[in-house]
């Protein structure tokens, strides 16, 4: 994680984040959603978790043997999540990428289980959720429009929007859970193929 790719050095979303994660110690506990997905049936396929920081729902998601592949705009966290994957053995499973998620595609062969927590993008998300394989599970947790009156500085477009993310679900997936909580809406789904 030492080359940061040129069009990212002088990237706003990398130099704030990585100030975060440089004030910060330790990793991301892994996350309630990713718990409760992993405690369903998913096909065999890798999974995906973006804006993964240092993702502890990546370590857990590879405690289940199952691939990951990781895609963050910090450098810094994406460094934190590979020393412990190295530290747990499970480097072999975690492929780091460093990207910025407005320009970074989804591996076309697709992935059974996607993780997003704390991003909201619909184009992102809608690239996403076509790279979900039959079967599998499509996971993300993002900011509603009601999480603008105690954050004004928080843009429109990084909030979901009314019947988001489900209205832009592709034919054939099927809601499983939908929670609206403190400005933030948790949301699971699965892909019928």
């Amino acid at each position: 994680m030492d080359d940061v790719p040129a069009e990212l050095a002088g990237h706003p979303d990398r130099l704030r984040w990585n100030a975060k994660y440089e004030g910060a110690s330790g990793l991301s506990a892994a996350h309630p959603l990713a718990e409760r997905s992993l405690s369903l049936e998913i096909p065999d396929g890798a999974a995906l978790d973006l804006a993964s920081g240092p993702s502890g729902s990546a370590l857990l998601t590879a405690q289940t043997g199952r691939h990951v592949t990781a895609v963050d705009i910090s450098e810094t966290a994406l460094r934190r999540l590979g020393a412990e994957a190295r530290r747990r053995g499970l480097e072999e499973l975690i492929t780091i990428v460093q990207a910025d998620l407005g320009a970074w595609r989804p591996d076309p062969a697709g992935y059974a289980f996607v993780l997003c927590t704390g991003f909201w993008d619909r184009a992102v998300f809608e690239r996403t959720a076509g790279a979900v394989l039959p079967g599998g599970l499509l996971a993300w947790e993002a900011f509603t429009e009601e999480a603008r009156r105690d954050r004004p500085h928080l843009p429109a477009a990084w909030c979901l929007g009314a019947g988001e993310p489900a209205s832009l679900l592709p034919d054939g997936f099927t809601v499983l859970e939908q929670a609206d909580d403190a400005g933030k809406r948790r949301f699971l789904a699965r892909s019928g193929g």
